[in-house]
């Protein structure tokens, strides 16, 4: 049976690439971006510039969209390969968006590739893959439940060649930056199946009727997250993507490999989490001994690389059933869950070890806690993703008698 953790000595040149140009280039960038002791932070045009030459010397590498083909520019990894380019490229703030492999606007590339046609592609995805713009997906609403699409009140009805589009969408993620949107809105109104009922367009931004009310102000600041307010919208029909009734399950396409992308990364901050424990258990001296040597700390450390060992797995299954064309749902719904709360614990117990430190904003870990939080709802909430695990274990047991098949169905 071949099961084989190792790499092929082509992948394992691509990983040490990545993590010399993270170390060389975008740590440092990053640094120089956000300013570091007296050093201002960098903004406006000189803050952009810096942004531009990490990007320009990262296509330059051959660090450029590791999720695309090569027709497109991009390295052409599977999700197993991904996995280990994510998890070094998270290893700092800029790193995906330096290789162009950050959210949503990976998701979206996928998605455009498998449902835009050849004009769309051409206008949406081009862009895109070249690095010159960004784009959002916009489905979330505040009046409904973000983690049931069948809910959607956002509602489109044609008229002549065009669709008009009303309704309400907030926490759609870097939409201030984009230049265009997937909406997914409600276009049939007693379909046969309620996930019938939406259908994706290609919305250009800005475009009169789409109105940013505000970034939404969350825990970690205001980065992008808006509310929408749309108001007579009209798109064209050859702005549709994918059939008309076609918006979930092109949700539901774009967000299996995505989910499992945001794990990729989230390791890389959990890793990062823990080395950072871990050197604060070895330098740090308290009543008479260092911290590393003391129990309590022992079992944080061991606890968060038991976690962070498991997480690994669980992508690296997940992403090998992805790259099989295997049913993938189950095992990205466990790891998604799984690791985003982990990444929740190793981040917390690291800054525990460095007590009042770890606290104030002169180590990473307070941002880093900042942004884990919405890891346990963003793409599914924790207790979604609970009740469908649940469903899957019964479901395998009432059809074979056995559990095995929701657990991976692994060969143990």
């Amino acid at each position: 049976m071949a099961i084989d953790f190792s790499l092929t000595p082509e992948l394992e040149a691509i990983r040490t690439r990545v993590r010399t140009f993270v170390d060389d280039v975008v740590k440092p960038g990053g640094v120089l971006i956000d300013g570091e002791g007296s050093a201002e932070k960098l903004v406006g045009k000189d803050r952009i510039k810096a942004l531009v030459k990490m990007r320009k010397q990262a296509h330059a590498e051959g660090l450029w969209l590791p999720h695309m083909p090569k027709e497109w520019g991009g390295m052409e990894l599977g999700h197993v390969e991904l996995a280990m380019v994510q998890a070094e490229a998270a290893r700092s703030y800029y790193g995906p968006w330096v290789l162009n492999c950050m959210a949503p606007d990976e998701g979206n590339m996928h998605t455009l590739l498998h449902w835009a046609t050849d004009a769309q592609k051409e206008k949406y995805l081009k862009p895109l893959c070249e690095g010159t713009t960004s784009s959002c997906f916009a489905m979330t609403e505040p009046e409904v439940a973000g983690s049931d699409p069948t809910l959607i009140r956002t509602s489109a009805y044609p008229d002549g060649s065009e669709w008009v589009v009303n309704g309400h969408k907030w926490f759609i993620s870097n939409a201030h930056r984009s230049a265009f949107a997937i909406l997914v809105c409600r276009t049939e109104d007693d379909p046969d199946l309620p996930q019938a009922a939406n259908t994706a367009f290609l919305v250009d931004i800005p475009s009169e009727g789409w109105n940013e009310v505000r970034q939404i102000e969350t825990m970690h600041g205001s980065t992008g997250h808006s509310e929408i307010l749309i108001e007579d919208l009209r798109i064209h029909d050859d702005q549709m993507l994918g059939g008309r009734g076609q918006g979930h399950l092109l949700g539901q396409y774009r967000l299996g490999p995505a989910r499992l992308a945001h794990c990729m990364r989230w390791i890389a901050q959990a890793e990062t989490a823990l080395d950072m424990m871990v050197e604060r258990s070895l330098d740090r001296f308290s009543h008479g001994s260092l911290l590393a040597e003391k129990q309590g700390i022992q079992w944080l450390i061991a606890d968060s690389t038991m976690e962070l060992y498991q997480s690994k797995l669980m992508v690296l299954h997940a992403a090998y059933k992805i790259d099989r064309g295997d049913d993938f749902k189950s095992e990205v719904s466990m790891a998604k869950h799984f690791v985003a709360n982990s990444l929740n614990r190793i981040i917390d117990r690291a800054i525990q070890v460095h007590g009042a430190l770890g606290y104030s904003t002169d180590t990473p870990l307070a941002h880093m806690f900042q942004q884990a939080r919405w890891a346990r709802f963003a793409d599914g909430a924790d207790e979604v993703h609970q009740m469908r695990i649940a469903q899957r274990s019964i479901a395998a047991w009432t059809d074979t008698g056995s559990t095995a098949r929701a657990t991976g169905d692994l060969p143990i």
